[in-house]
Formats: C-alpha cells, sequence, structure tokens
C-alpha cells in the first residue's frame, strides 16, 4: 500500500489493522516461535483471512521487521531524543533508559528471545534489521549527541563508539537476565538510575 493517496482517517484505520496483525504475530511467535508458526496461525490469532495479512506484509520476515520496528519503537525514537530540550541530560537519560528497559522486559523478554534468535541465524533477517532500523536509530541519535557535545554537556567522545557502547551495554544485560542472573531479575528497576550515574560519571575514584 502506499501513502501517497491515502487520507489521514484511512490511515489510522491501516496503522491500527497492522499493529493488530503485529501484536498477534508477537503471541503467536512468543508462543510457537519464528520457524513453526504459519501466516495461517497469525491470521487465526488475529481473528482476519490469511490473505488480508498479505496486505500488509510479504511474508514472515516482513513481519519480524515490524515487530522490531515496534520494539524500537522507530516512530517516536525521535520525539522522545527531542524531549532532551525540556529536561536535564541526566534526567533524560535516567528517564529515556526507565522507559527502553521498561518496554524490552514487558513480556519477560519472550519475544526478545524469538527475534534475538532468528536474527542470529537468519542473515537477511539480520542484514534488514541493521539497514532499517539498527542504522536510522543510530544516524538520529546521533544528531543529537552531536548538539549536546556542541554545547558542552557531553565532554569530547567518539560519539559513534560511545552510542554503541552505551546500546551493547543494554544488549549485554538484557541477555545476561535471559540467562537466569538474579541479581538483574531482583534489581532490574535500579538499572537506569545506575547505568545513567556510571556512564555520566565513571567507577574511578
Amino acid at each position: 500500500m502506499t501513502e501517497k493517496t491515502i487520507d489521514p482517517i484511512q490511515k489510522q484505520l491501516i496503522a491500527a489493522r497492522r499493529n493488530q496483525i503485529l501484536e498477534a504475530a508477537i503471541k503467536v511467535f512468543a508462543e510457537k516461535g519464528f520457524h513453526p508458526t504459519t501466516i495461517k496461525d497469525i491470521a487465526r490469532a488475529a481473528g482476519i483471512a490469511d490473505g488480508t495479512i498479505y496486505n500488509y506484509f510479504e511474508n514472515k520476515t516482513a513481519l519480524m521487521i515490524g515487530i522490531l520496528d515496534l520494539m524500537n519503537e522507530s516512530d517516536q525514537r525521535d520525539e522522545d531524543f527531542s524531549k532532551f530540550t525540556e529536561i536535564d541530560f541526566r534526567t533524560f537519560m535516567k528517564t529515556y533508559l526507565q522507559h527502553r528497559l521498561k518496554v524490552l522486559k514487558a513480556d519477560n523478554f519472550e519475544i526478545f528471545r524469538v527475534v534475538i534468535s532468528e536474527i542470529m541465524v537468519n542473515k537477511e533477517l539480520r542484514e534488514l534489521h541493521y539497514h532499517k532500523i539498527i542504522e536510522p536509530t543510530f544516524v538520529m541519535a546521533e544528531k543529537y549527541f552531536q548538539l549536546w557535545a556542541q554545547e558542552h554537556i557531553l565532554k569530547p567522545v567518539d560519539i559513534s563508539l560511545t552510542m554503541r557502547a552505551i546500546s551493547g551495554m543494554v544488549l549485554g544485560l538484557i541477555l545476561e537476565h535471559i540467562m537466569g542472573d538474579q541479581t538483574l531479575e531482583t534489581r532490574w528497576d535500579e538499572l537506569p538510575d545506575f547505568l545513567t550515574d556510571m556512564i555520566l560519571d565513571g567507577i574511578g575514584n
């Protein structure tokens, strides 16, 4: 479907149907795994005809990209970062990390387990994920990090590596949690404050 000739109301209806399908896919993928799940399974969970899904998603890989986009909150990421202008940087960092860690843990990482395991073995999905979601997110975030550096809110750092280090730190913590780390299980809600202070203040004496 193209968006060029779509009026606002129709656009909202399309977005609602896409989300309906994605929520059904999340549920079924989490229950059955990626490969055993069929489009028919997802359509049944969504309460729609099989063919309807193909009006919105070409195949299961496209559905998985849609789920990753949803998890990444790509459509609101620019707005989230722009909120920096309303609060100080430390508060922004804590609030942002708190929100992201809460979103990713919402289903106790069930769908995260499915998508990360599939990304590791599916080259097509891995490349699509990087080029459609990860790379644009870093490009957008770098714009704000550059702004903060210019305003001397951040000390001079390699911005590209800094963003990836923070992202990798969060990803690593999620993986440790999934592997059964009890400290992370019981103290997950402490991480936003702890990570912010560690990133901004360091651990040196």
